[in-house]
């Protein structure tokens, strides 16, 4: 035998898969009354993922002609066009996170220290100060501020501007005070020697190192996780900064009016369309080395993710709600970046081709062409340039001056003197303010969840939340919790609005034990997409005789085969074991194997307001219809028991497969939100290498026990090890109570509801769940 081959077959878990394959081929033939032959070969685990990948490809692409059912645009007038608008401006800003308050100031703060004046430079005929200014609780913008001489500007500033580098450039850069850009594409500076007052904020930068020692990623991605879960966004907090200056612009031009434009390359250039788009105060916008096509967004830096954005947003629609104001689109001042998978999320930024720019353009005309507009587009050279072009700048400039013959100088010659050593202590502070920022909204979300659905434990918080929840009994019960799950579904998870295809089922035999026969089964679900599994049938069954059915649900990286042969240390053969005690088992093969295969999938989800819960719901209700046509499965009793990532599959699942008579999570209740945001605890996944784990605004909608009052009244319990790493007791006990409460206290219902606490690690146990399943399903 080849020694490679010889290798790979040594290890139990292949050991386990072939066993079962050869057991199919001395079988061969023998398929389940009613189905085909299965005559797939090779890894039917690796087909599904892959098949998954060109649904999710289809859809990304689908998603352009879908968009404008979004809009309610009216054409009647620039300014009734604006205010058409105003929902769309709404559901960008929910998905961007822009949705707290900002506090109003009356002047920047100059930072300076003991040792530093906050005057950082003079330049010939404007001066530079390090400012910051308050944006949201806790978080400030901090950057330096440009300010014409009155000799430059006798009759005062022209303009009052926002210019935003990219995340790898600091501000000094594009102010001319570091070396690296040419004099023309300091873009900044220029605007200020033309007369312009000019704020450039510091964005986070893309550091790339271990978190805690642990996964590598940009500094970005690590701020981007736990905002994310928390209903907020990087992208959001810096739009905040930038809507912040705005507001102060507003309010210190009352009396001179002076137009707000919005320049940047880059992360910065996203954030100036983002900005525009959400704010009708900005008179211009100059967008460089970012507009184009956002259907590759999958691959860009996670931290650009936006759940939804491709629902409703590509860029030509983000510029339709700019229009009439006026739009300038430079190619030049892209990044190139390749982010290794080192734990974070892999990525490649390269500029948008001039075709791409060009095609999105074309969209954007199409979409607002009975309005009048002008968008100036500034092609790239053949070597295109690192920051904003000089034609842009002009173009901008000439934009907040309508009307005006003034020249516009070019100033071609570097500044002597440098400074820029105030940069990386700038970018610490920064980068600090956003993390406990996160952390205090963490802290908020528990308060925020009860306004949004109030299970009661906590006596002294009385709201009823988003919608009224009954619990005079369990039929009132049923009722109340629906429009909840709507939400769940259409908000949290994410549904496509794709039938269900016919079974088409195919199978073959597996395994043949002594009391029950094993067999693969695939099912079609939607094109390109199937459900695979392994069906396990005791012997002993009578015909006529209906049985209860236990779906045992793999974890991370897991097969059907792990739960039901080989003794895996986490499953125990928990789908065999069950079968061998009567039950007729089902394992099904879930998304969540193939490392960046699948995780790329989720990726792909998200932008489309999807995860990877929006393609395993259907499957799991096309496995669930097709159990209950079977002739010896009992349908008013189908049960589902998953352990780690198959436990977080039960909380996902039954809530929207109400098929599904009860749930058991093994391996993985908790206190979810703060496993995600956490920055304070080793056990968040804000350390780790699942970067596809996070899912959006569940802080402020459904923690775990939210999760379970959708599975309530059904049966439901709970699996712990108490040196399972997963998590530690107090914060599953303290999630778990809000559940307990639920079933007992309003609900009357406690025999209902469990938790089994055994010493053991991360690990199906295997005795309170199966008399839990022996009392509700025999």
């Amino acid at each position: 035998m080849n020694r490679s081959i010889s290798l790979l077959l040594s290890t139990p878990l292949l050991l386990l898969y072939c066993n079962g394959f050869l057991a199919g081929q001395e079988l061969k033939g023998s398929a389940l009354q009613g189905t085909t032959p299965l005559t797939m070969e090779g890894d039917i685990a690796a087909r599904l993922v892959e098949g998954v990948d060109r649904f999710l490809l289809q859809e990304i692409e689908r998603s352009i002609a879908l968009r404008e059912q979004h809009f309610q645009r009216d054409f009647t007038s620039p300014v009734v066009y604006q205010r058409s608008l105003k929902p769309n401006r709404e559901r960008l800003a929910h998905i961007l996170g822009v949705r707290d308050e900002r506090p109003a100031f009356d002047a920047l703060e100059f930072v300076s220290s003991t040792s530093e004046s906050h005057l950082v430079a003079t330049g010939d005929g404007y001066k530079v100060y390090a400012v910051r200014w308050p944006a949201l609780h806790n978080v400030h913008g901090e950057g330096l501020w440009l300010v014409p001489d009155a000799e430059l500007v006798a009759n005062g500033p022209v303009a009052n501007v926002i210019a935003i580098p990219d995340a790898d450039q600091t501000p000094e850069l594009i102010c001319g005070l570091e070396a690296g850009l040419p004099p023309e594409n300091q873009f900044a500076r220029q605007l200020a020697l033309n007369g312009c007052c000019v704020l450039v904020p510091t964005l986070i930068d893309r550091e790339f190192k271990a978190r805690n020692g642990r996964a590598k990623m940009t500094s970005r991605e690590y701020l981007y996780r736990s905002a994310y879960v928390l209903g907020r966004h990087l992208i959001g907090y810096e739009v905040q900064k930038v809507l912040a200056a705005v507001d102060w612009f507003e309010r210190a031009s009352e009396s001179n009016e002076l137009p707000i434009g919005v320049i940047g390359n880059g992360e910065g250039g996203m954030l100036a369309l983002y900005a525009a788009a959400l704010d009708p105060r900005i008179d211009s916008v100059c967008v460089g080395g970012y507009f184009g096509s956002r259907q590759q967004i999958w691959q860009q830096p996670l931290s650009r993710n936006v759940f939804g954005l491709l629902e409703a947003f590509g860029d030509a629609e983000l510029a339709s709600m700019v229009v009439p104001r006026n739009i300038i689109i430079d190619e030049n001042g892209a990044p190139t970046l390749e982010l290794p998978s080192g734990g974070g999320a892999p990525a490649v930024l390269t500029p948008a081709t001039n075709a791409d720019v060009t095609a999105e353009l074309a969209r954007l005309s199409r979409i607002v062409e009975p309005l009048e507009h002008s968008v100036m587009h500034v092609a790239a050279e053949q070597q295109p340039m690192p920051a904003m072009a000089p034609d842009a700048t002009l173009a901008f400039w000439k934009s907040l001056r309508p009307g005006s013959d003034a020249r516009f100088t070019l100033q071609t010659q570097a500044i002597d003197k440098l400074d820029n050593h105030r940069a990386a202590g700038r970018q610490q502070r920064q980068f600090h303010e956003l993390e406990q920022h996160n952390q205090w909204q963490l802290g908020e979300s528990d308060a925020l969840r009860r306004g949004f659905l109030n299970l009661g434990s906590n006596l002294y918080d009385s709201r009823e939340g988003r919608f009224k929840l009954d619990t005079s009994s369990t039929g009132a019960y049923r009722q109340s919790i629906e429009p909840y799950r709507d939400y769940f579904r259409d908000e949290v998870i994410g549904h496509f609005q794709e039938p269900l295809m016919d079974f088409n089922a195919r199978s073959r035999v597996v395994y043949d034990r002594p009391t029950w026969t094993g067999y693969e089964v695939v099912l079609d679900v939607f094109p390109d997409v199937i459900a695979y599994g392994i069906l396990c049938l005791p012997k002993n069954m009578k015909p006529g005789e209906k049985r209860p059915v236990v779906v045992c649900q793999h974890g991370l990286e897991g097969r059907p085969q792990d739960t039901i042969a080989g003794d895996h240390p986490a499953y125990h053969d928990f789908a065999a074991k069950l079968a061998e005690r009567g039950y007729i088992t089902f394992a099904p093969q879930n998304l969540y194997i193939g490392h960046d295969k699948f995780r790329t999938l989720q990726r792909k989800a998200y932008p489309l307001k999807k995860t990877l819960f929006s393609i395993i719901v259907p499957q799991h209700q096309q496995i669930v219809n097709w159990l209950k046509s079977q002739p010896n499965v009992d349908a008013e009793h189908i049960a589902f028991y998953g352990l780690s990532y198959g436990g977080k599959s039960a909380m996902r699942i039954p809530p929207l497969v109400p098929d599904y008579c009860l749930s058991i999570c093994s391996g993985d209740f908790n206190d979810w939100v703060d496993k995600n945001a956490s920055t304070r605890e080793n056990y968040s996944y804000v350390w780790t290498n699942e970067y596809e784990i996070f899912e959006f605004d569940l802080g402020s909608t459904f923690n775990y026990a939210e999760m379970a009052a959708l599975i309530a009244p059904r049966p439901f319990m709970v699996e712990r090890g108490h040196y399972d790493a997963v998590g530690i007791d107090e914060r599953v006990a303290s999630e778990f109570a809000k559940v307990r409460f639920l079933y007992s206290a309003r609900l009357g219902i406690p025999e209902r509801c469990a938790i089994e606490w055994f010493n053991g690690p991360h690990t199906i146990n295997g005795k309170g769940t199966f008399d839990f399943l022996d009392r509700h399903l025999k």
